[in-house]
């Protein structure tokens, strides 16, 4: 059979893919890969379309069972294969009994691992995605098999080095003012955009908790309204979160504004500890970038 083999799952090793939509209503999280930059990457490299990819941290280790094309993007954590130190953001070509791993992070915090026509899995509610504390796709552990296509040989792409991102930048994240912005004096709304927060310990694929200066708001809480992803809530303590691809469908607290949406991916890649600042966008401005973002896609492999 063709696939890998899980020797090791290391820290939340989960399939993800760009995410379930059209289920919020039923309180079903919209889930899929946190930094869909990388994840994208690794589709392009292989000429995937919304294929699944394995999403993971440090420790991952599999088991080729037979000739596999892959791509790896995101973290550098370290890829081996067979014991010897490989490149990211690019494919590679792997032999029956090949091992690959990732045992140290260097920079960033989550990898992805794509297969050339993705893992033979069954969808739910339309997508790969995993959450969790839904119960709904999957979490590496060790003994696992991934079922994959057999295929022919693929040739090798790399991304091209300008568009790998550079990790180890403070962060400057871009926010979009909410339509309850009223909630916020113009003191606390100069306080959230002058001040360093750092990333807490409490922060997950839910959402990055902010420890800083805690920002006021008129009201304490809301009647629960639908939650935009990257949306600011500001909870009663004042600390900043910042909802992400496992976000609550609905939520009752007031938003100061809404991260770009390329914003989110950067943040998905910041580790506990490290500090964020805050700038803001207007709208424009933000469809240009977005225009941007989606052009980078065309640039030609190397």
């Amino acid at each position: 059979m063709s696939g890998f083999i899980v020797l090791n799952s290391g820290i939340f090793a989960t399939i993800q893919d760009s995410g379930r939509y059209g289920y919020t209503d039923r309180g079903v999280c919209h889930s899929g890969a946190l930094d869909m930059y990388a994840y994208l990457w690794s589709q392009m490299l292989l000429n995937n379309h919304n294929a699944n990819a394995i999403e993971f941290m440090t420790g991952l280790k599999l088991q080729a069972t037979a000739s596999l094309s892959i791509a790896i993007t995101g973290a550098n954590l370290t890829c081996k294969i067979n014991g010897v130190t490989k490149a990211i953001w690019q494919t590679h070509s792997l032999a029956k009994g090949d091992i690959i791993s990732f045992e140290k992070r260097v920079s960033g915090q989550r990898g992805y691992l794509a297969i050339k026509g993705g893992f033979v899995l069954e969808k739910v509610y339309g997508s790969y995605a995993t959450t969790l504390k839904e119960g709904i796709g999957m979490k590496l552990k060790r003994g696992d098999f991934l079922n994959s296509l057999p295929i022919d040989s693929f040739p090798l792409h790399r991304v091209h080095p300008s568009e790998i991102p550079e990790y180890q930048k403070p962060l400057l994240l871009r926010v979009l003012l909410s339509y309850q912005e009223e909630y916020f004096s113009a003191k606390e709304k100069k306080k959230f955009f002058h001040s360093d927060y750092e990333i807490g310990l409490q922060s997950d694929r839910m959402g990055y908790r902010l420890q800083g200066e805690p920002i006021n708001s008129s009201k304490k809480d809301i009647i629960s309204e639908g939650i935009a992803y990257g949306s600011i809530q500001i909870p009663q303590d004042g600390q900043p979160i910042l909802l992400l691809k496992e976000r609550q469908t609905l939520g009752g607290y007031p938003k100061i504004g809404t991260l770009l949406t390329i914003d989110c991916y950067k943040i998905a890649q910041a580790t506990i500890g490290s500090k964020v600042r805050f700038e803001t966008i207007e709208i424009a401005e933000a469809q240009k970038k977005m225009q941007t973002f989606n052009r980078c896609f065309r640039t030609a492999f190397i």
